[in-house]
C-alpha cells in the first residue's frame, strides 16, 4: 500500500482502499485521470455487482422454489413478508395493474441487490483486499498496486448507471402510458401552462428535473455507503495503530467499541439505503403514470 521500507500512513492507507482496480477497454491496468473519465471502467465494482446480481436473483429464485402452500419455514416466511412489503409499496404508488407486473418484480430485484451490495461494508476492511494482494504477489507482481475495492454501491458509476435505468423506465412509461404525442405535450405545456411562449421554460423544467432525480437517485445511495465505508476505514486506524506500536490500550478498546457501534447502527443503513432506492423507483416510475 505505501512505499517499501516503511508502513503505511493513514492517509496512504485509506487513499491505497479508495483506489479502484481500474482497467481501459483494452484490459489494461489504468488509473482513472480526472472527476469524469470514460476511458477506463471500475473492474472491481463490475465484478462484485455483477456476482451479487446473479445472487440476488438465486436467492429470490430458490425462494419461490422452495414455497409450499403448508406452514412455511423462516426462510419462505422472511421471503413472504419483504414480498408483501414491496407490493403494497408498488399498490400505493402505481394503480396500474398490468405495470405492476413488471415493475413490482424489479422493485424487488432492486431492494434484494442493493442490500447484498451494501452489506458487503459488514465485512473486514482489509480482508479481501489483503486477499488479492496476497494473490498479485504471488503471481510475481507488486502488491502495492493491487487495488481492490468491494462495496459496489460505494462508487458513483454503480449506482448513477442504477439511476439512469430507472430514468429508462420512466421514459418507457411516460411513452407507454400517454402516447408519444401526449408526452411530448407534457413536455412543453406543463408546469407553467401549454402557452406557445411558456413552452420554452416548460421544456427546460422537465429536463431539470428528469436529471435532478436521475443524479440525486444515484448520489444518495453513493454519499451513504461512501460514508459508511470511510468510517470502518477509520476504525481500522485505530486497531491498526495499536497493532502496530504495541501501546495505547485504549487505541484497542476504542477500536472495538466503535467498531461494534458502527457495524450495530450500519445495518440500519443497509436496508434503510435499499428501502429507499426502492421507493424512489416506485415513486418515481408512479410519477410516469400521473398527467401534470
Amino acid at each position: 500500500m505505501a512505499a517499501e521500507g516503511h508502513a503505511p500512513t493513514a492517509g496512504e492507507y485509506i487513499t491505497h482502499h479508495l483506489q479502484h482496480w481500474q482497467k481501459n477497454f483494452a484490459l489494461v491496468d489504468q488509473k482513472q485521470q480526472g472527476i469524469v473519465d470514460f476511458s477506463v471502467f471500475n473492474l472491481d465494482s463490475l465484478i462484485y455487482s455483477v456476482v451479487l446480481g446473479f445472487l440476488a436473483v438465486f436467492f429470490l429464485w430458490r425462494a419461490a422454489r422452495k414455497a409450499t402452500s403448508g406452514v412455511p419455514g423462516r426462510f419462505q416466511a422472511a421471503v413472504e413478508i419483504l414480498v408483501e412489503m414491496v407490493d403494497n409499496q408498488a399498490k400505493g404508488v402505481i394503480h396500474n395493474e398490468k405495470s405492476r407486473k413488471l415493475v413490482g418484480p424489479v422493485a424487488l430485484t432492486v431492494f434484494v441487490w442493493i442490500f447484498f451490495m451494501n452489506a458487503m461494508d459488514m465485512l473486514p476492511v482489509d480482508m479481501l483486499p489483503w486477499m488479492w494482494g496476497e494473490y498479485v504477489a504471488s503471481t510475481g507482481h507488486d502488491p502495492h498496486h493491487a487495488y481492490m475495492r468491494v462495496v459496489p454501491t460505494a462508487d458513483l458509476s454503480t449506482t448513477l448507471s442504477m439511476s439512469t435505468f430507472v430514468l429508462m423506465l420512466c421514459l418507457f412509461y411516460n411513452i407507454k402510458i400517454k402516447g408519444l404525442g401526449g408526452w411530448g405535450h407534457e413536455l412543453i405545456s406543463a408546469p407553467f401552462g401549454a402557452h406557445p411562449a411558456l413552452w420554452p421554460f416548460n421544456f427546460a423544467m422537465q429536463m431539470i428535473e428528469f436529471l435532478a432525480k436521475t443524479v440525486s437517485h444515484g448520489m444518495r445511495l453513493f454519499g451513504n455507503m461512501f460514508a459508511g465505508e470511510l468510517v470502518f476505514m477509520l476504525i481500522a486506524l485505530m486497531g491498526g495503530g495499536w497493532a502496530l506500536t504495541g501501546t495505547g490500550i485504549g487505541l484497542a478498546i476504542g477500536h472495538v467499541i466503535a467498531g461494534t457501534v458502527w457495524t450495530l447502527f450500519h445495518i440500519l443503513v443497509i436496508v434503510l439505503q435499499a428501502f429507499i432506492f426502492m421507493m424512489l423507483t416506485l415513486i418515481y416510475i408512479g410519477q410516469a403514470h400521473d398527467a401534470h
